[in-house]
Order: C-alpha cells, then sequence, then structure tokens
C-alpha cells in the first residue's frame, strides 16, 4: 500500500484532507484543513512535511485563504488576498524551495487570469485548476523518478536512507523512496536501513511504517550507527531526498544528511539524491546561501513528550543540512540523472 497523504475534497468550496503526520505510526487519523490558520499549523508543525507536500498543500492552502471573500467580491479584491495568502503561507517553512515555487505558480496564474477583467469565481477556479496540476504534476514527477532511479537498487542490496522520502513527503509515491518501491515491483530483493532521524524520528515513525506497508525489507537503526554499518559493508548505496537544491548541486536535506555524505565518500559508497526539478532553486548558485530553518528547543529537550535533558539547557535545533555537490555520485530527477552534479550538468539536464 502507497498511502495518500493530502487530496483536496469538493470544489472552489472545499477544504484540504491530510494523512496528519504527527500521529504515525501509532495513529492513522486525516486531518481537515478548512482555514488558511490550519492549513500554515499543519506546515508549521510537520502534520504535513517533505518537501513536493508542502508545496501541494500550499497551493491548497492559497484556494482556501480565498474562500473568506463574498461571492460579489470585486477580482482586485481577490488578487489583494491571494497575495497576502501566498505570503502567510510562504512564511511558515523558509528551507523547502517548493513551497515557494507552488505560491508563485498561483500567484503569476491568478494575476494572468485577472488581467482578462473575470470575475472572483472565475479567478478562484483558475487557481483551483493551477493548483490541481501541481498535484498531478507532482504524481507523475514521483513515478519519473522512480522509473529513472531504480537501476541503482541491485538484487541483494543493502539501502540506506534518511528522513522521510516517501509517498507521505509527496503527493505520489515519493522521491528517494519512490526508487525502493519501483525496484520491488521488478521483483528485486533488497534490504533496506532507515535512519531513526533525531529529532523528530521521521525516518523510524514514517519510513518504516511506509516501506512495512509496501512489504519492503527494512531495519531501523539509529542516526550514529550509520557509519559502522557502512564500515561492515552492509550499504551498498545512500538514497535521500532533498528540499532545496543549488544551482551548482549543493543540496539541503534533513540534519545528518551531510554527516552520511562525508561517511559514503570514506567507505566509497555512492551518495544519490533523488528530487523533482521543483525543488531546484537555481536563483542561488551555492548552498551557502540556502537558508536554514531553526525549531523549537522542545524538538531535543523532551521525547514523547518527556523531558530528557536540564531546565535551562542551550539547545541548537538545526531542521536542516547542506551536502556539497562533489560528495553526491548523481541526483535523480524527473528529467533524467545528473552525474557529477555541477552548474553545467544540471543546467543541461533541466534545460534552464
Amino acid at each position: 500500500m502507497i498511502v495518500e497523504t493530502l487530496k483536496w475534497i469538493g470544489g472552489i468550496d472545499g477544504y484540504l484532507e491530510l494523512t496528519d503526520q504527527r500521529q504515525l505510526p501509532g495513529k492513522y487519523v486525516k486531518l481537515e484543513c478548512r482555514d488558511i490558520g490550519g492549513v500554515y499549523d499543519a506546515i508549521k508543525t510537520l502534520a504535513v512535511r517533505g518537501a513536493p507536500a508542502i508545496g501541494v498543500a500550499g497551493a491548497y492552502g492559497v484556494i482556501i485563504g480565498m474562500q473568506k471573500l463574498a461571492p460579489e467580491s470585486a477580482t482586485e479584491q481577490g488578487v489583494k488576498v491571494l497575495i497576502e495568502s501566498c505570503e502567510y503561507l510562504n512564511s511558515s517553512r523558509p528551507t523547502a524551495v517548493n513551497l515557494s515555487w507552488a505560491l508563485n505558480r498561483l500567484r503569476e496564474e491568478g494575476e494572468k487570469i485577472a488581467d482578462q477583467k473575470v470575475s472572483l469565481k472565475v479567478l478562484m477556479s483558475g487557481l483551483l485548476s493551477e493548483a490541481d496540476a501541481i498535484y498531478n504534476e507532482d504524481i507523475e514527477m514521483c513515478r519519473k523518478m522512480g522509473e529513472n532511479g531504480e537501476k541503482f537498487i541491485k538484487d541483494g542490496a543493502g539501502i540506506l536512507t534518511h528522513c522521510n522520502a516517501g509517498a507521505l513527503a509527496t503527493a505520489g509515491q515519493g522521491t528517494a523512496l519512490s526508487l525502493m518501491f519501483e525496484a520491488h515491483k521488478k521483483g528485486k530483493k533488497f534490504k533496506v536501513y532507515a535512519d531513526e532521524t533525531r529529532p523528530l524520528l521521521q525516518g523510524a515513525r514514517l519510513t518504516c511504517w511506509e516501506l512495512q506497508q509496501a512489504g519492503i525489507d527494512v531495519t531501523v537503526i539509529s542516526d550514529n550507527m550509520a557509519g559502522w554499518l557502512m564500515k561492515q559493508g552492509k550499504i551498498d548505496a545512500v538514497i535521500t531526498g532533498a528540499d532545496r537544491i543549488a544551482a551548482n548541486g549543493d543540496a539541503a536535506n534533513k540534519i545528518g544528511t551531510y554527516s552520511l555524505s562525508i561517511l559514503a565518500a570514506e567507505n566509497r559508497i555512492p551518495f544519490y539524491i533523488v528530487a523533482p526539478s521543483s525543488t531546484f532553486d537555481l536563483s542561488i548558485k551555492s548552498g551557502e546561501q540556502i537558508p536554514i530553518e531553526e525549531r523549537s528547543p522542545d524538538e531535543v529537550t523532551q521525547f514523547g513528550g518527556i523531558q530528557v535533558a536540564p531546565d535551562g539547557i542551550k539547545v541548537y535545533n538545526p531542521a536542516f543540512d547542506v551536502t556539497s555537490a562533489s560528495n553526491i555520485t548523481a541526483i535523480i530527477t524527473e528529467a533524467g540523472v545528473i552525474e557529477k552534479p555541477n552548474t553545467e550538468n544540471i543546467a543541461k539536464c533541466l534545460g534552464k
């Protein structure tokens, strides 16, 4: 079973339904977002997470934000609320570029439609169609990434992954995990080791749950075990997703990914990033320009609501780190595989 992490219910007066990832794996709960504050909170608190998924959620969130307008409101007022909704939702999480990418698409489409002097209903219908397009494009990109990259998973291989880059992180079947789903469909036998991914355990809670549901052999390990598994020869490839990739191939992903890239290089193990073209930010030259989100100290000082660190202790809690392009064997996209990623090879693959 590949889980459906989010979908839109109804027309322009509808709502966004999400799989509440904060509850997994203990409970499989659906969350209904019927106001823009609910969408913002869902993104901010990781009820929905993963770069492509929050992009799709943000796009639908714009529609919800505009529902407060009276039907007879002027189109100009609709554009004003559209822009306000985009700015509000974009402030929820700074690192994953898919969110701003999707919101920019909605804003540009809305301004283009409004230039035709249409009614608010026509404007909102056009925006919903654009959000649906982003949703459907993501499903197709996930499938293509899986098909482009499953060749890197060999029969009998041991694969290490970090955080969660599966269906729960996208509208489709995932980025990094899409390779595993496609390899599994072809009957390949392989073993996945999933880092628990401190401090919020997305690997243990979400990746293991997804792979187990799909019938794929998966074992959870604590983050500090990865290097030793590589040394023991248990790992043949490291495969992760990404939240923002600079023009030169530097890639931001969940904190701990950079360390894995160093360990993989030391042990001569290929390190693959899997991400759609929407995750590339070609406006920035390198990873040094990627904004890194810092999250609440409570995520580190508490575990399951239980305090595990002294009162008043200082905490540093960056949610992401940046892996240098020089440590990435290849970036797998829906447009193709970018081997030895650099500015020239990325531009050649993406056509920009």
